[in-house]
């Protein structure tokens, strides 16, 4: 199944609207990529690193977490693997959840402060929105956003 791809989002002219906009976007494909695919494919790894993509919303949550939130976390390989009682849902959930801490802590503060670890978010998650499109497309063949 083809979708159209979606174009880049509009923002407002503030460099905060600026980078929420976009990391806003990217979550969305992120949440996209997710739907539809039933169990055990969402968590079956798609290629020999064992990558999937709940494990990819999972740690996409703790990259969030860390790097605005402050919840540190040192043990990275561990958070690309959601756990066997983790439903999808808990695990969107848990990101649409952190998403909006985010975005809360991101419209009360310092944007300067903050402009580092926006970037390195809106980076990495497209780096795995990309990571994911493939996967999805190995598992049934669903394309675009």
């Amino acid at each position: 199944m083809a979708r159209r791809d979606a174009g880049p989002p509009r923002t407002g002219p503030g460099e905060r609207e600026v980078l929420l906009g976009f990391l806003g976007y990217l979550r969305a494909a992120v949440i996209a990529k997710v739907d539809g695919v039933a169990e055990p494919a969402v968590r079956t790894p798609g290629v020999p690193s064992g990558t999937n993509l709940l494990g990819l919303v999972k740690h996409l949550t703790h990259v969030e977490r860390h790097w605005v939130l402050g919840e540190r976390t040192t043990r990275w390989a561990a958070t690309f693997h959601a756990k066997p009682g983790e439903s999808v849902e808990d695990v969107v959930g848990a990101y649409r959840e952190t998403a909006a801490r985010v975005d809360a802590a991101v419209t009360a503060g310092d944007v300067a402060g903050l402009r580092w670890a926006l970037t390195h978010l809106i980076e990495e998650t497209g780096r795995h929105a990309g990571h994911m499109d493939i996967l999805r497309e190995l598992i049934d063949g669903a394309t675009g956003r």
